[in-house]
């Protein structure tokens, strides 16, 4: 069996603009705790598991140079570049169309999907926990995602209800009852309390023959071109018919015999720019200080120098919960209780026209 993980990287990171942009969104940020992009921290996780010939990057198309000048130890080749935006759905039918096409027989291929913007600590425990997935979806026709155990009433995340248990290993297997669209607070704290939903993690594992039957069957429009793509010399054509749909509504909420694998590892999706509060550094009054800056009574803010220039931030005087992050061309402001909103400056600066600032 060849083990092969594709890592999507196309997302726009539009939540944590401005310091997130077209050309260089969240997953080529240091958002984490190390040095490095939250895709190469995605990639050396994936090399843990798989060898690099095996890992692939798809993205869109102009991000594929940005990714490469990122990523040296990953093939310039599996550097995968979608034709257009079509969501989560078809840019999996792409990425198994290409593997089939590079190691022939779909029967003898599993795939990982990844995340390239997650935070995922204990090595060791991801490896396991991937291993246990993969092992369990070679041997059965079996469609796997993993589960993260909820850690507070999270109404960000969408949620998988838990059945019957299927397989302990070491990672516990369970077979998935359903998928949950984000909650709202009162049914999120009902979720935890009963201890029988996890967080979806947006991670996903199958065969490739399981993948593609389950595909035709219940995304017909998308899984029965998966052939079509295989032998195209060009899929644009192909690709930009197909409908604009996630991998969750198109496949695992419909799939037969869908498993949920629990996280043996810590695991966090950094949805905004609050969420820099479990990564980064907090000195004694609250503030996350990154870059330069000159602060006097300043409590409970996240203040992100981002520039190239000699520019600094100074907050005085009784500055609270605001979230200020600055580059060389944008300055936001924000209440940190809002900054799930920011989203609504990149639609006004659509409508204005104000391309050059996304």
């Amino acid at each position: 069996m060849i083990r092969t993980a594709v890592i999507m990287a196309g997302g726009s990171g539009e939540r944590f603009w401005p310091l997130s942009r077209r050309n260089k969104p969240k997953q080529l940020l240091n958002l984490g705790k190390s040095d490095l992009t939250m895709l190469e921290e995605s990639v050396l996780r994936a090399s843990k598991v798989f060898k690099h010939e095996n890992i692939f990057i798809i993205t869109g198309e102009h991000l594929v140079n940005p990714i490469r000048e990122v990523l040296k130890l990953i093939p310039q080749e599996n550097i995968l570049a979608e034709p257009s935006k079509r969501n989560t759905a078809p840019c999996l039918a792409l990425s198994a169309s290409h593997l089939i096409k590079k190691y022939g027989d779909a029967e003898n291929i599993s795939m990982a999907v990844l995340t390239s913007d997650h935070i995922m600590e204990t090595e060791e425990q991801f490896v396991q926990t991937v291993e246990d997935a993969l092992d369990y979806v070679e041997s059965t026709d079996s469609i796997a995602t993993i589960g993260i155990k909820p850690s507070r009433p999270e109404t960000g995340y969408g949620y998988v209800e838990l059945g019957s248990e299927l397989s302990n290993k070491v990672a516990t297997i369970y077979q998935v009852v359903k998928f949950k669209e984000k909650p709202d607070l009162e049914t999120a704290k009902k979720y935890v309390d009963t201890g029988n939903y996890l967080w979806n993690s947006g991670m996903f594992f199958w065969r490739l023959d399981t993948f593609v039957s389950q595909m035709t069957k219940h995304l017909n429009e998308v899984g029965s071109k998966i052939a079509e793509l295989v032998e195209a010399n060009d899929v644009s054509t192909i690709f930009n018919n197909f409908p604009n749909i996630s991998i969750d509504f198109g496949l695992m909420e419909k799939a037969d015999n869908v498993v949920c694998v629990k996280a043996l590892f810590e695991w966090d999706d950094l949805g905004d720019l609050n969420s820099l509060e479990r990564t980064k550094k907090i000195d004694d009054n609250g503030n996350i200080l990154i870059g330069k800056h000159s602060i006097v009574e300043s409590k409970n803010c996240i203040i992100i120098n981002n520039t190239s220039n000699d520019k600094t931030i100074a907050t005085a005087l009784a500055v609270e919960n605001l979230i200020i992050a600055l580059t060389d061309d944008a300055l936001l402001v924000a209440n940190k209780n809002n900054v799930q909103r920011v989203k609504e400056i990149i639609e006004q600066l659509k409508i204005k026209n104000m391309e050059e600032y996304l």
